[in-house]
């Protein structure tokens, strides 16, 4: 690089830095559109809408029914936000709470209407007809219903509806005339199949159309050809794929099993309060200062380059939340803290490798090119492994999990770009301008091999009598609760007390007045608050509490802050994170762990090596597991949101010592055995280990120090994994692929 283009380059990073940096604070125009102020909040950061629905009907609906209605409105809401809840209050009410939604209005109609699609015969049994085709303004084709809808079914007219369709696809097809047209393929249950194939005989039989109803209208009356028996159908209907793949996924939600009326819609403030917001970016802020000053006093001038690439990435991951319009929450600042992390590792992988080639003799700008280069593959291969478990998450994980995998996937990309792009721009600029003294960057030291594999029994030993003592705990805490973990009502349910002061209440007030009256009541550190807009009334949730409890609960408030009785209401309430979600959550976490097994399986042509990382992460998840147990911290969504961070740093960790494995397996003579090929790699590795923890324990350190409860209650656990995750990268990893080496040697000469 020329330094004439040296200094254009500097010049344009300044201004970038300064424009971003304006963005990301003051944002553009009026609206701030950009800036860290306008990025979506989720519910326990910003409030929203919280609704109430009433099931209707002369009995009561089973809790199986109530189930299945929760889970498919958790898959409707998701079209608004994928951080929304859907959970019981008592026998037959269902709550839904949607953050930075306001106008509770725009979405009553369509969330609680039963299922809406329906295939109706084209003639009644009297052989009149149920629709009509008609001709619009514009000469196109129209059907009309002769009858309302609510009629056709009771003479039934209408053999299958939503329930009957297990999948939904947008898709393109051939018409009649060679042209492609946007379809909406349908497969139907088990059931929905004989159901379709007689409808189909029938309609076949009688030379008629068979109409596909859906919000109000006949969308595609197709003409029968045949029966159909293989339960496949298609939607037709001027479609482009956008409307077809929204209508594709409201059919795979299926129609509602209970029939819905809205009972109350209220503005609920934040779970955490703007408190939460303010102690997290103090804490993010003040994190940052100090892995700048770390980077700088550690890398010298490495470290500049690498601190103005890291102001830059925070700066477009605050407007990309914006471009992508991705809700945040507490979950969401995990991945983006995980990503910030893996930033700093892709700088530290990158830097320890221009100091080797100095210590080699290597120009400064040689060594530059060749450290770049060979970080190039761990940097990838780490990265490559968590963008695989963020897709898997977004993709089949449910509420705080995408918002965790969004965040987490932005943060990866954009961290490889500024490290491996933007890091390398700078340094080769400041070259360029004359910083060649090999001091300003550093020089490897050749250090000893340390010998961790021959103390591989005492590390098995030691992560062995640590898990067995987590399932201990858990057993006696099973045997004392009734539950192995402290679980928050995000996974059992509790109860819900509503509460009228006589005064408006900050959401301060309410955690230093009143929330330790509760905590005094129930014995549980796990009390939730939400206040209500525009009035004084205050909802707590907390675990389920006796009759006994809640007349307690009842005389402290009446007694401390004169309350009147009876604006007291308590309702029980179920867990937020319904069974299917759990699931979800852990299909996907397993799905993901076989799809990063197999990628490090072909890209170092060993499946021991991805053996080897997928049971790292199994011995992390144990660990920390262990800590919830013994500890007792409260386990709510903060919890998945933990173990999905501490998954995605740890393989990050275990591969780049597997990439310098691999790397020294091919330079190294292995007469002596691969134990001190196994020791040399992670010994070179050893600083972009301690150094990468450090820096991300520190980012999650300051979060626990001027974070709010629950804040603490997250950073607390995810210090503890970080630990562990570079643990079990230098002391475990590379001793359990010899292990498996050895034991699965022939199976793969």
């Amino acid at each position: 690089m020329k330094k004439s283009r040296a200094i254009i380059v500097l010049i344009v990073l300044v201004l970038l830095l300064g424009g971003l940096g304006y963005t990301a604070t003051e944002g553009i125009g009026t609206d701030r559109s950009g800036s860290a102020s306008d990025i979506k909040l989720g519910l326990d950061l910003a409030g929203g809408v919280s609704i109430t629905y009433q099931a209707v009907g002369e009995e009561k609906p089973s809790s199986e029914d109530m189930a299945d209605t929760i889970y498919k409105l958790q898959k409707r809401v998701e079209n608004y936000s994928t951080e929304a809840v859907v959970y019981q209050e008592g026998d037959d009410r269902i709550n839904i709470e949607i953050p930075g939604v306001t106008d509770a209005n725009a979405i009553l109609a369509e969330l609680g209407k039963p299922g809406s699609l329906y295939f109706v015969y084209e003639t009644d049994e009297d052989g009149n007809a149920n629709y009509q085709a008609t001709m619009d303004a514009s000469g196109n084709v129209v059907y009309m219903l002769t009858k309302d809808i609510d009629t056709i079914v009771a003479e039934g007219s209408a053999p299958l509806s939503g329930t009957d369709v297990k999948d939904a696809q947008a898709a393109t097809a051939t018409d009649n005339m060679n042209n492609s047209e946007v379809v909406v393929d349908l497969t139907m249950t088990g059931e929905g199949t004989k159901k379709f194939a007689d409808a189909t005989t029938r309609a076949y039989q009688k030379g008629e159309t068979l109409g596909i109803y859906y919000d109000g209208q006949i969308i595609s009356a197709p003409r029968v050809q045949a029966a159909l028996t293989d339960g496949k159908a298609q939607i037709s209907g001027n479609f482009d794929y956008e409307s077809a793949e929204q209508l594709a996924s409201t059919i795979r939600i299926g129609g509602l099993k209970v029939e819905l009326e809205e009972l109350h819609s209220k503005v609920v403030g934040a779970q955490l309060g703007g408190e939460a917001i303010a102690t997290s970016i103090k804490a993010g802020l003040i994190g940052f200062a100090i892995i700048v000053v770390f980077m700088i006093a550690i890398y010298y001038i490495s470290g500049v380059a690498a601190s103005l690439a890291l102001t830059l990435y925070v700066e477009l991951i605050i407007i990309l939340l914006n471009g992508f319009d991705i809700t945040l929450t507490l979950p969401g600042i995990a991945g983006i803290i995980l990503s910030v992390g893996m930033a700093v590792d892709a700088n530290v992988i990158i830097f320890a490798r221009i100091r080797e080639e100095l210590a080699e003799g290597r120009t400064i700008k040689t060594a530059i090119d060749i450290g770049f280069k060979k970080a190039q593959s761990a940097i990838i291969d780490g990265n490559i492994t968590t963008l695989i478990a963020a897709a898997v998450l977004a993709v089949m994980g449910s509420g705080t999990v995408k918002g965790f995998a969004y965040t987490l996937a932005l943060g990866i990309v954009l961290s490889m770009f500024t490290a491996m792009v933007v890091t390398k721009l700078i340094m080769k600029a400041f070259f360029a301008l004359g910083l060649t003294n090999p001091k300003l960057y550093g020089v490897a030291r050749e250090r000893k091999a340390v010998q961790f594999t021959k103390k591989k029994a005492v590390f098995f030993t030691a992560s062995l009598i640590v898990i067995i003592a987590g399932f201990v705990f858990m057993g006696v805490n099973k045997a004392q609760t009734g539950n192995p973990l402290n679980y928050s009502l995000e996974f059992v349910g509790g109860t819900s007390t509503s509460v009228t002061f006589n005064e408006d209440m900050s959401l301060a007030d309410i955690d230093s007045r009143v929330v330790p009256l509760i905590e005094d009541i129930t014995g549980d550190g796990n009390v939730q608050t939400q206040k209500i807009d525009g009035t004084n009334e205050v909802i707590f949730k907390t675990r389920s509490l006796t009759q006994e409890e809640r007349e307690s609960f009842k005389d402290a408030m009446t007694d401390n802050f004169e309350v009147d009785g009876e604006k007291i209401t308590a309702e029980t309430i179920s867990s937020t994170i319904s069974n299917e979600m759990k699931q979800e959550s852990i299909v996907a976490v397993l799905v993901a762990a076989v799809f990063m097994l197999i990628y490090v399986w072909l890209r170092f042509k060993d499946v021991r090596f991805g053996a080897s990382s997928v049971l790292c992460l199994l011995h992390d998840v144990l660990v920390v597991l262990t800590f919830y147990a013994v500890a007792k911290v409260s386990v709510g969504t903060t919890f998945i949101a933990c173990m999905l961070t501490i998954v995605g740093y740890s393989i990050n960790a275990t591969i780049v010592i597997f990439d310098r494995v691999r790397e020294n397996m091919r330079s190294m003579s292995q007469k002596d055995g691969l134990e001190p090929i196994v020791d040399t790699s992670i010994t070179q590795t050893l600083s972009r280990s301690i150094f990468t923890s450090l820096t991300t324990f520190i980012m999650v350190a300051m979060l626990y120090i001027f974070g709010v409860t629950s804040v603490k209650e997250f950073a607390l656990p995810l210090m503890v994994g970080i630990l562990c995750g570079a643990y079990s990268s230098v002391c475990i990893a590379g001793s359990l692929w010899l292990v498996l080496r050895k034991c699965f040697a022939k199976k793969n000469k």
